[in-house]
């Protein structure tokens, strides 16, 4: 299998070549500048050794399907049933994307059963396969097991970042990087941090890396959140309290701490009634800078959003909207039992949010205050969505020696 990774003499050709490829454009300057993806799936029957990556126009969502024979999910014997999950877990800043697979076994429900099957990932032990992808071409790398073994969970957060050897220069590395945090034994002891980290130079993990906590209070971190890369850092958020980031390509790589907004910081609680306020705070970054948005889960539901000063460590609030008053001024399809979800910050517009309502994604312009246009996703229930900037010219391979 090849290196998602290519180097290229020049940009805009191959680019046209390789989007004619893999997602059926014909050149280069009808592909979206940008892309949000929903859907990573299973290729059946395996036809190709390429991802398939079927793009599109945001606020429509764009899909990924790689070849199930490269992900292998494990045998399924009688009396139980596949429980399987996929994620477009990270982008980089050149369009490069971490996929993972899971793949778990419980027993089939009895005949006749109805409703919802209750899944704890925890009790699946399910088998976790991750790649590096390149969209544009399909390029698909494997990225080896984690201690030869697929029980890996624990790292499930896998973010990823480039580096370059010349000023806006392709890249001609990466680092993947995951985190995991472990209470002290003692009461009066701090947490700790482990990292562990992928570099492409070594074709291998790096044993985990244990830090002090970086947190000011002594209190658990709870992330749900996909890793987001900025400023040579991959950053992992707590969307209750903040986020903790690191270099994982750096020879002494350190975390750092940066609290979100003073309003938007909460008291601590159980991690039960945290889960699914994912939907509605997110952290991406747009314009260049690191953004945090959230909105409201009642009436009005006002969206908010902020960006990272240049100090690193205060935030700025940009745009503030009720989004009610668009659903009377404005013409937004916001029904009284929907409540608004974030799908993604424009990352080349800063004043555009894309949001989730209904079985629709819309984007709405905060500067404006209006919504602009919008697109059925078909779901209520969607995770968040991962956005994945293109205009970046395609990410090259590194060189002959870095590979395995």
């Amino acid at each position: 299998m090849q290196h998602p990774l290519r180097r290229l003499r020049s940009a805009a050709a191959p680019v046209a070549r390789a989007l004619s490829t893999a997602a059926g454009a014909g050149a280069s300057a009808s592909r979206p500048r940008w892309g949000m993806i929903h859907h990573t799936g299973l290729l059946m029957p395996p036809s190709s050794p390429r991802a398939v990556f079927q793009l599109a126009e945001p606020p429509c969502a764009s899909h990924i399907l790689v070849p199930e024979h490269l992900v292998d999910p494990q045998p399924c014997p009688p009396g139980m049933m596949r429980a399987c999950s996929s994620h477009a877990r990270a982008s980089s800043g050149d369009g490069l994307l971490v996929l993972d697979f899971t793949d778990g076994l419980t027993a089939a429900p009895a005949a006749g059963a109805r409703g919802p099957i209750p899944l704890d990932g925890k009790q699946l032990k399910p088998d976790v396969t991750r790649f590096v992808c390149n969209p544009l071409s399909g390029e698909l790398f494997r990225v080896p097991d984690i201690d030869g073994t697929k029980k890996t969970l624990k790292w499930q957060l896998v973010g990823i970042l480039t580096q370059s050897d010349r000023p806006n220069g392709p890249p001609d590395r990466y680092a993947l990087a995951s985190f995991s945090s472990n209470a002290a034994a003692d009461d009066d002891d701090e947490w700790s941090f482990a990292v562990r980290r992928f570099l492409s130079q070594k074709g291998e993990w790096d044993e985990p890396v244990v830090f002090p906590s970086p947190l000011p209070l002594e209190r658990p971190l709870f992330v749900d959140h996909d890793p987001v890369t900025f400023a040579g850092r991959i950053w992992w958020v707590d969307v209750s309290w903040g986020a903790i980031s690191v270099d994982p390509l750096s020879d002494k790589p350190e975390l750092r701490f940066v609290e979100l907004p003073g309003g938007s910081v909460m008291e601590p609680v159980k991690d039960e009634k945290r889960r699914g306020l994912v939907r509605y705070r997110r952290l991406g970054v747009s314009e260049g800078r690191l953004r945090y948005a959230e909105a409201s889960q009642k009436e009005p539901f006002v969206l908010s959003s902020f960006a990272l000063d240049d100090n690193g460590s205060s935030w700025t609030l940009e745009h503030r909207v009720a989004l009610s008053r668009l659903r009377v001024d404005g013409g937004l399809p916001l029904q009284q039992e929907d409540t608004p979800q974030i799908g993604v910050i424009d990352p080349l517009n800063a004043s555009i949010m894309y949001l989730k309502i209904g079985v629709q994604c819309i984007s709405v312009d905060m500067e404006r205050g209006t919504p602009n246009t919008k697109s059925n996703i078909k779901s209520k229930t969607l995770a968040p969505l991962l956005s994945m900037d293109l205009t970046h010219r395609e990410p090259p391979t590194p060189p002959p020696r870095l590979l395995r």
